[in-house]
């Protein structure tokens, strides 16, 4: 049987907590590697999964707001990405969600979890397996269901990320997923990007990600018990309908699934303080116990 995780402290909105705001790296030892991570700020823990070829300072803008608002966060760099090591056997979602939940033990939880696209479904999966320590769920731009890809565009994107251009290719890519805005910053954090995605490795894990399998992650979208909420922009690109994606996952979690208008993929980036703001809200009804039967 699991250990009961502990209760968690009082949200202290004003932030007053007298802890040291400042973020403090640290690295999680994996049987098959290590995971970088940077915890910020004291309080109710949040865990902040970046998606796709994305590294844990996607999250620098959202950070603050939250820790501002009196809660602990630990952004995680993916397996094979920024920080962390490359040379896993497995990039899937299924094989990282373990990982999230070695890093909940590790700082204590429970946690409200919050995956961003491919971060999404490892999240799903340690709410479905560890219940015990994950306080809530919020999925933004998720990907935890197979969609079908048209061939053209798995053509267009074996040409796109397969030849010496792929760097370049995918940093285009993800640019246009940003709809709402840009922060003044990311021309800066594009090219920390490009700089990791060069490193040998690196892009071979974002392959392998881009082909995993995410059926293990839907057969569990059923078991999560936490309060779960997805959040998808309205102008998202990477879903024909963003919200009828937004509306499928939710009901088979008995969340509940929220429009962003105008906004794409990334809403930690483009509107960090309006996201802060409703996560803050929804981790006060987590935290205080909203669990389903």
């Amino acid at each position: 049987m699991p250990t009961p995780a502990p209760a968690p402290q009082p949200v202290d909105p004003a932030g007053a907590s007298g802890a040291d705001p400042a973020p403090r790296a640290a690295t999680l030892v994996r049987p098959d590697g290590t995971l970088a991570y940077e915890v910020t700020g004291s309080g109710p823990l949040i865990v902040l999964l970046p998606g796709l070829g994305q590294l844990r300072s996607a999250y620098r803008h959202l950070v603050p707001e939250l820790t501002a608002r009196g809660f602990r966060t630990a952004a995680l760099d993916l397996r094979g990405h920024g920080g962390s090591s490359v040379g896993w056997p497995a990039y899937g979602s299924d094989a990282m969600g373990p990982d999230v939940v070695a890093l909940i033990e590790a700082l204590g939880g429970p946690a409200l979890l919050v995956g961003n696209s491919y971060g999404a479904g490892p999240a799903v999966w340690a709410a479905a397996e560890r219940p015990d320590l994950v306080a809530g769920l919020v999925l933004t731009g998720p990907f935890v269901r197979p969609l079908p890809t048209p061939w053209l565009l798995r053509a267009a994107m074996r040409v796109l990320f397969g030849g010496p251009w792929r760097v370049a290719a995918w940093d285009a890519f993800t640019n246009g997923l940003l709809k709402a805005g840009r922060p003044d910053d990311q021309a800066d954090e594009r090219a920390r990007v490009r700089a990791s995605l060069r490193e040998p490795g690196r892009f071979a894990a974002l392959a392998a990600m881009l082909a995993r399998d995410d059926a293990p992650i839907e057969a569990r979208l059923g078991r999560v018990r936490a309060p779960a909420w997805v959040l998808m922009g309205t102008a998202d690109p990477d879903f024909p309908d963003p919200m009828a994606e937004a509306r499928a996952v939710a009901e088979a979690m008995g969340g509940r699934a929220e429009a962003l208008d105008g906004v794409g993929h990334y809403p930690h980036l483009e509107v960090p303080v309006a996201l802060a703001e409703r996560l803050a809200a929804f981790a006060g009804e987590a935290f205080a116990g909203g669990r389903r039967g």
